[in-house]
């Protein structure tokens, strides 16, 4: 929280560097691993992983802050372990850091400091599903970066798929149980999901040219900037660091804080980033970001199967819509060109892809 993931909708990467890729009379561009639908179907997989991975950091992380570690603390332990761990990394690619810094800067500062740090912020102000809800709307700002900032034609039917997803994620956090936020709040939470932005788009400008940033190489230097400057949020110096050498309660079963932290730090974070990447590498933003919705639908989940927390009738139904939208987003593959063809363009001229990021956004 790629985020999305993550997830995917449309067609080639945008910049200078892509070229004349997909334009009338051009090739297409070729796909990562041969074949766009083979591309695709990998790249939904990688994303439903990391949005599966991503889903699971909640429930990870609840029981260690219901056993007293403050949210900022337990983020910056998942983003700080997370680091660590692709330490060798950060030395095999310790090249990337002249080459790219930018890149680099960016990506720790947005796709992990500024989402976190945004979306707590935002939760000390206004309620969990309004601040999730205003999040997820960066694949909406997405496909209107797109359109009206790039001026690219974007299907009809990725358009419809992320109003869907947006309109069933409504339904699954239950927004309407919280109408009443303070402006910083709603403020805050419009950060985190333009934070969501930059980090598909900077994903994709890592994938760009025969220059393309090692995925690896991104996440982990990403993970060592972020958990730097999370550390000035967080003061870990403050926490109470016995917790994690007990045992913490999960729906009446005790289990040990340590192996919750394990999860955080090497599925919820290390997979989760590193299959966000891949999957957006081979999916365009729009649908990254819808599939990325999917992490609150699986969090839900698991916090119904691990924590006891039921689904309501009007959460089932936002499921069900966010994965409609989803699926409607991914099989919107834009082709040929004109008005309106075939493929739903929404305007004149050649479907182009929008930044193909790298979900996997980040909570």
């Amino acid at each position: 929280m790629r985020v999305t993931t993550g997830d995917q909708a449309g067609a080639q990467a945008v910049s200078a560097a892509e070229g004349d890729w997909g334009q009338p009379g051009r090739p297409e561009k070729p796909a990562p691993d041969g074949g766009p639908a083979r591309a695709r179907n990998l790249g939904l997989v990688l994303a439903l992983i990391s949005a599966f991975a991503f889903g699971g950091s909640g429930v990870a992380a609840k029981p260690l802050i219901s056993a007293g570690l403050e949210p900022l603390q337990v983020t910056w332990l998942r983003v700080a372990g997370a680091a660590l761990v692709m330490l060798p990394v950060t030395w095999r690619h310790r090249r990337l850091l002249l080459r790219r810094p930018a890149l680099l800067l960016g990506f720790g500062l947005l796709a992990v400091a500024g989402v976190q740090a945004c979306y707590f912020a935002a939760l000390s102000r206004i309620p969990v599903g309004v601040a999730l809800l205003i999040e997820y709307l960066a694949p909406a700002l997405v496909l209107g970066w797109v359109r009206f900032v790039q001026r690219k034609p974007v299907t009809r039917a990725a358009a419809v798929g992320v109003v869907l997803a947006v309109g069933g994620l409504a339904c699954v956090v239950e927004v309407w149980s919280g109408l009443s936020f303070d402006p910083v709040g709603l403020v805050l939470a419009l950060g985190a999901a333009c934070c969501q932005v930059g980090y598909f788009v900077l994903s994709d400008h890592g994938s760009e040219g025969e220059d393309a940033a090692d995925p690896l190489g991104v996440i982990a230097y990403g993970l060592l900037i972020g958990a730097v400057l999370l550390t000035v949020v967080a003061r870990p110096w403050e926490m109470d660091w016995a917790v994690l050498g007990g045992s913490t309660d999960m729906a009446g079963t005790r289990v040990p804080a340590v192996l919750l932290l394990g999860w955080i730090v090497l599925i919820a974070t290390v997979l989760a980033y590193l299959t966000g990447i891949l999957s957006v590498r081979r999916l365009s933003p729009q649908v990254a970001g819808v599939v990325a919705c999917l992490e609150a639908v699986i969090a839900t989940v698991l916090a119904w199967v691990l924590l006891d927390e039921h689904l309501t009738a009007p959460q089932t139904v936002g499921g069900a819509v966010v994965l409609a939208g989803a699926f409607i987003a991914q099989s919107a593959t834009p082709k040929g060109d004109g008005a309106e063809g075939a493929d739903g363009s929404v305007a004149g001229g050649s479907s182009v892809d929008a930044p193909t990021p790298d979900r996997t956004s980040y909570r």
